[in-house]
């Protein structure tokens, strides 16, 4: 398990306020910080709902940051937060019910998932700002509920799903739906987190240091994100992603 020295303590705490700031900036932070758990001695199940609890106040920063630009689409987050809620729940639910060596297996295709939405994060923007296609509040409703079984369970690109979902569906600009996507996610990783604190799958120590270091991160990006090059900080990250993908890849070949 995971060490509770100063060192170990401080890079939990830079992995939350990175993860936190990224996810406010391009998304795919979880791809920083989940790597980090496992990577310092944490299994890859525990260390997946430990992130899930730890990122948890910094997007609440982050929200809370962002919450200027929620007038002109403050009115969804009450549609979607009960398709959002149940959703993260059955997720967190399935998570719970996976054994060890089938997560440990899972992971690599999750992470390669992440990171390829994160790739093509530019052009799914650009399909869904082009795209004529509009569908009820109802059926976004239905693809809400799934987005959040899938950010209960793992979450790292989530954000991309909702912004790709909202777009069907919401009016507002990429700053405005971008708001909303950072509250949702905030009642994804809170109701998760209800569920698998209860279970006693998270390690408390990284968890309060990387939930620390979240809320500084997730705050101040979300002030900042307007004037970051996030095209650039997403490539970085992609690339980070797929070298990940590898990592876990030969982890689960080698069991």
């Amino acid at each position: 398990m995971a060490a509770a020295d100063p060192l170990s303590l401080l890079i939990f705490v830079v992995a939350g306020a990175a993860a936190s700031a990224i996810n406010s900036v391009a998304g795919g932070g979880s791809l920083v910080s989940f790597p980090v758990l496992v990577a310092m001695g944490v299994p890859s199940l525990p260390a997946n709902a430990t992130n899930s609890v730890a990122l948890w106040p910094g997007s609440l920063a982050g929200a809370l940051g962002f919450r200027n630009l929620l007038p002109k689409t403050g009115h969804h987050l009450r549609t979607l937060a009960i398709p959002t809620f149940l959703g993260a729940l059955v997720g967190a639910l399935l998570l719970v019910n996976t054994g060890q060596k089938t997560f440990d297996l899972a992971v690599p295709v999750l992470i390669l998932g992440a990171t390829l939405l994160l790739a093509f994060q530019r052009r799914i923007k650009t399909w869904a700002t082009r795209t004529s296609l509009h569908i009820p509040v109802a059926g976004g409703m239905a693809i809400q509920f799934f987005v959040a079984v899938y950010g209960g369970y793992f979450g790292a690109g989530m954000g991309i799903m909702m912004l790709a979902a909202f777009s069907l569906f919401v009016e507002g600009n990429i700053h405005e739906l971008n708001a909303m996507k950072t509250w949702l996610g905030l009642f994804i990783n809170f109701a998760a987190s209800v569920l698998l604190l209860q279970q006693g799958l998270v390690v408390l120590v990284p968890a309060l240091a990387l939930t620390v270091g979240s809320i500084g991160g997730g705050y101040w990006a979300a002030r900042v994100s307007q004037r970051v090059d996030s095209e650039k900080l997403r490539v970085w990250i992609a690339a980070y992603g797929f070298v990940m993908s590898a990592v876990f890849i030969w982890r689960a070949l080698g069991r």
